[in-house]
């Protein structure tokens, strides 16, 4: 099961989590395999990219990050301290401190040049399911299953805020591309807006039926996707109002993401299905079929014309937006992929893990 797709900055690199606790590099142009990274004992839930794209980092459930040099593909090295799976791991804006949340009800901070652990932020109840930086990466926000989102001050490693309002689990938070709105998906159904300065809700989006999986806003930050069961709904940030509810998926929309210009929506879903959708007409443009289990990541390409999508059928492919025919099917993996993330520059990469650890690795 392949759980996270990742590109590097540059677009030439992508990486992609599995369930065969592994992390494999392809090559974009040539669609082939450059390596599999293999550290992890058990799922691989995350992979991020350094904002140099030097640096990949990986999430798994063996409790474990792992960062990995890019270029060289070898490991940097193994962050341990967590005592349960890393679920999610985000590098930031700068590039020198990563973020691990971990199903031990914990996120770690980590000094990315040397290893180091910087702290350990304490007071969720239950999993940290996701993490995410301000803009400016000043700011940590952590939403988790004890239905509340936490800001942290990224300096101090002191908590700003507890945003309670959430009756069920908080799968998803981003941030607004300015970073004064924060948005947190629940699956108590609902959207929830947040004013990052005053710490108090804006609004709370209502229309889902079902848990919301993931919140995405657009790269202009006016717009704001929500995925939830078979449908996506797009609002309008600045009124809070319902734009458009996009229908055609036949089961769970897991993964939303915008392209760079902002004009086309990619929704992946458990119909083993990835749609793409015109924002300024709500209308479906393409379904992209050839997957034979559920779709769990899409992301596109730095530059736009490429997507990818990352399945329960351990296979990763590589789409052309402008034809909307499939480029490559990449294989290799034989399990679920979840997650993993590259540092900006790309040369290095980090995995979390089941085994409690965060991996690092860089090219040699």
């Amino acid at each position: 099961y392949v759980t996270s797709v990742a590109f590097s900055p540059d677009g030439r690199t992508l990486a992609s989590g599995s369930w065969d606790n592994t992390i494999k590099l392809w090559d974009v142009a040539t669609q082939e395999e450059i390596a599999t990274l293999t550290r992890h004992s058990s799922v691989v839930y995350s992979v991020a990219f350094s904002p140099d794209g030097q640096t990949l980092a990986s999430g798994s459930k063996d409790e474990t990050i792992q960062l990995w040099d890019v270029a060289t593909q070898g490991s940097i090295a193994t962050l341990t301290g967590h005592s349960d799976s890393v679920i999610s791991v985000a590098f930031s804006p700068d590039g020198q401190i990563l973020a691990s949340g971990s199903g031990d009800e914990t996120i770690k901070l980590w000094d990315v040049a040397t290893q180091g652990s910087i702290a350990t932020l304490a007071g969720h109840s239950h999993y940290v399911t996701s993490v995410a930086f301000s803009p400016d990466g000043r700011t940590l926000a952590s939403g988790s299953w004890d239905n509340t989102i936490k800001l942290w001050d990224v300096a101090t490693q002191e908590e700003i805020a507890t945003l309670t309002g959430h009756s069920n689990w908080v799968y998803s938070v981003a941030f607004s591309p300015d970073g004064q709105t924060l948005a947190s998906g629940s699956w108590d159904n609902t959207i929830k807006l947040w004013d990052v300065a005053t710490q108090e809700e804006i609004a709370t989006l209502t229309g889902h039926s079902y848990g919301v999986y993931s919140v995405a806003f657009s790269p202009d930050g006016r717009t704001l996707a929500s995925a939830s069961w078979r449908t996506i709904q797009l609002w309008d940030v600045a009124t809070q109002e319902e734009i458009a509810t996009l229908t055609g998926h036949s089961h769970y929309v897991t993964s939303v993401a915008f392209s760079p210009d902002g004009r086309t929506l990619a929704s992946g879903s458990g119909d083993n299905t990835i749609k793409l959708w015109d924002v300024a007409t709500q209308e479906e443009i393409a379904t992209l079929t050839g997957h034979s289990y559920g779709v769990d990541s899409v992301a596109f390409s730095p530059d736009g014309q490429m997507l990818a999508s990352g399945s329960g059928d351990e296979t990763i492919k590589l789409w052309d937006l402008a034809t909307q025919e499939e480029i490559a099917t990449l294989t290799g993996h034989s399990n679920w992929d979840y997650s993993v993330a590259f540092s900006p520059d790309g040369r290095t990469l980090a995995s979390g893990s089941w085994d409690n650890t965060i991996k690092i690795w860089q090219r040699r």
